[in-house]
């Protein structure tokens, strides 16, 4: 009966991990970004703050990860449909190149897929 117990409650805390930083949805606040300005991204707590970025399309832009997680995950920020990737410097500004683009929805994330964000080009 032990075993049953223990093993049940092995798999929802497997479930409840995999929906945390894979399937849940992200609660975080849109920035829009103007072409001519700066946008400051944190990575902390296991998120990118802000995580849902907007961009006019046709225009360059360039984002300001500031990361203060020290976790390894946090270290690398990609961009796969862009075809971009950063390593991120830990309590040190790093500076992401992002090139005009069509309008979509491109995601980034951590190497692993744990921080998660979006980039909306309109």
């Amino acid at each position: 009966m032990n075993a049953i117990l223990v093993n049940t409650i092995g798999v929802l805390l497997i479930i409840a991990i995999i929906w945390w930083f894979w399937l849940g949805p992200r609660r975080g606040v849109a920035k829009t970004v103007a072409a001519s300005e700066q946008l400051k991204i944190l990575v902390k707590d296991g998120v990118y703050e802000p995580d849902h970025i907007r961009l006019p399309a046709g225009h360059a832009a360039t984002l300001h990860f500031l990361r203060e997680d020290p976790s390894p995950c946090s270290e690398w920020v990609i961009f796969p449909d862009l075809e971009i990737s950063a390593e991120l410097a830990l309590n040190k500004e790093t500076t992401v190149e992002i090139p005009a683009a069509k309008p979509g929805t491109y995601p980034f994330s951590c190497q692993m897929q744990m921080y998660r964000g979006t980039l909306t080009v309109e």
